[in-house]
């Protein structure tokens, strides 16, 4: 009875294996077949000797992301700029999907739906031009419009590095926490409706609604999705951190990233395999971060953990 069972349960199970299928083989191509090359990491490059054909040098090819002197100013960058991202965009996202779970018009609800998305699908090097219309010196919105109007002076934006944690920031969240709002969106959309019928019923208002049933509700979403997010702090956007700046050198104690500064000497030194050592290191180390977040999470609810 019980082959018979299994027989019958694998029969079954074929058709949806087959959907994934396609997902499988791009996940094999993509991110699998690819972790080969993590052995280039601690190989000298030699083309003529082929991808694989280099002289073993060890972890001589990480010591270029330390012996450096901009060592500490791009870790601390990547990091705390991540940190940012994480927590702002988190707060933003959550109240975005809040406030449009309370649009009742169809019409209204996917036109603002639409809206917030559209700036994660426009691509970085137009977003960094329309930065440049608000901040180039020339002719740019703030500096020849909004800062005359109030009576300012100018701003240099782009040689002066203690406004664009600020920029970089202002430009991430918004074009990110539109896309970031759908997952939260899906989770309240499928929230017991009961629930808040009863606590009407019991005279709670929207706010008290909010903070007793749909944050708590919303609890094991944003976990998941803070570690998983936590497992990418060691990368940055590089479209972010290099092209809005327009890569100016006077800003690099603020725009400067393990990436932008891996590219930067790649352009310089064409080494593959201290570009591979700087990608492994940021895997390992982010692969660290979401066991130790999660260990913690663990232990304070074992029940949101990932695993």
């Amino acid at each position: 009875m019980e082959k018979i069972t299994r027989r019958k349960s694998r029969k079954n199970s074929w058709p949806l294996l087959m959907l994934t299928l396609p997902g499988l083989v791009y996940l094999l191509i993509n991110n699998y077949i690819p972790m080969a090359g993590v052995i280039i990491a601690f190989k000298s490059q030699n083309y003529a000797k082929g991808i694989f054909g280099g002289e073993w040098v060890g972890f001589d090819n990480f010591s270029f992301l330390f012996k450096t002197k901009d060592a500490w100013i791009m870790t601390r960058n990547t990091i705390l700029y991540n940190l940012v991202f994480i927590i702002i965009g988190t707060i933003c996202a959550i109240i975005l999907a809040l406030l449009m779970t309370e649009l009742t018009k169809k019409f209204l609800s996917k036109f603002y739906q639409n809206a917030l998305i559209l700036p994660s699908v426009i691509s970085m090097v137009v977003i960094s031009y329309i930065v440049f219309a608000f901040l180039n010196s020339d002719s740019g919105l703030l500096n020849k419009t909004i800062l005359t109007a109030l009576g300012m002076s100018e701003i240099s934006w782009y040689s002066q590095a203690k406004y664009w944690p600020v920029i970089l920031t202002i430009v991430y969240i918004w074009k990110m926490a539109g896309y970031s709002s759908i997952v939260y969106m899906a989770s309240i959309a499928g929230m017991d409706k009961s629930i808040y019928e009863a606590a009407k019923i019991d005279g709670a208002g929207k706010l008290r609604q909010i903070k007793d049933i749909t944050l708590p509700l919303l609890k094991p979403t944003i976990i998941i999705l803070t570690l998983m997010a936590v497992g990418r702090i060691m990368n940055s956007d590089f479209g972010l951190f290099y092209q809005v700046p327009m890569n100016s050198g006077a800003l690099y104690s603020t725009t400067q990233t393990i990436d932008t500064f891996v590219y930067r000497a790649m352009m310089q030194l064409n080494d593959t395999g201290m570009a591979a050592a700087s990608g492994l290191y940021q895997s390992l180390v982010g692969f660290i971060l979401v066991m130790v977040a999660n260990g913690i999470v663990r232990k304070i609810d074992s029940d949101n953990s990932l695993f």
